[in-house]
């Protein structure tokens, strides 16, 4: 298998120097994505309570449908009781446009549904029922925190994710995340078949 990383030396990000990171306290670049990454932790923790402890960041995920696959990265998986129960993913510019992709990742990243779907440009947000695919809620005053019913109330049994619904979900993370990526999206990592 040979590997192709898509816009790994990304022109579009303006490098302003180094900041340190809120959730592992690594160095990184300070960008302006960066930034809404870094504003992002701090609001899970610090507004809605949240244990750092509980955030996992940059989880990479393989995405595999028609003979294809490919490696992303979600921003936050959120857990509650040692569960994840909430992926929070940043992206620039319009939620409508990420709505549909994040669904879908939220249902082939784990072998359940993840429960609570928010996306994100660091401004305002889109929290969606995983199971139903309905928006709950608009803005970042939406976003549950570790104290509201919405958390507290999950189901101890998750929503399971047929291999139907999978390998639907799987074809609209690809066509949205790899397919449709432009210059911005950093990270994305093919995997081509053939000799290396």
């Amino acid at each position: 298998m040979k590997k192709k990383t898509i816009h790994e030396e990304n022109p579009h990000h303006l490098v302003m120097g180094e900041l340190i990171d809120f959730l592992s306290g690594a160095v990184l670049p300070d960008t302006h994505d960066e930034r809404y990454h870094q504003k992002l932790a701090r609001y899970l923790v610090e507004a809605l309570g949240y244990d750092m402890e509980a955030i996992e960041q940059n989880r990479e995920v393989v995405i595999q449908t028609n003979g294809q696959a490919a490696k992303i990265r979600v921003d936050f998986l959120v857990s509650v009781k040692k569960r994840v129960a909430m992926l929070v993913n940043y992206a620039p510019g319009s939620l409508v446009t990420r709505r549909l992709s994040n669904l879908a990742l939220s249902r082939i990243i784990l072998p359940f549904q993840i429960p609570v779907v928010v996306t994100t440009n660091g401004e305002d947000a889109e929290v969606i029922d995983g199971n139903s695919g309905k928006v709950t809620g608009q803005g970042l005053a939406a976003i549950p925190g570790y104290s509201s019913q919405l958390i507290r109330n999950l189901p101890d049994t998750p929503f399971t994710v047929d291999a139907s619904l999978f390998d639907k979900a799987s074809k609209i993370a690809f066509a949205c995340e790899v397919d449709g990526a432009c210059p911005c999206d950093t990270g994305i990592c093919v995997i081509e078949s053939g000799s290396s």
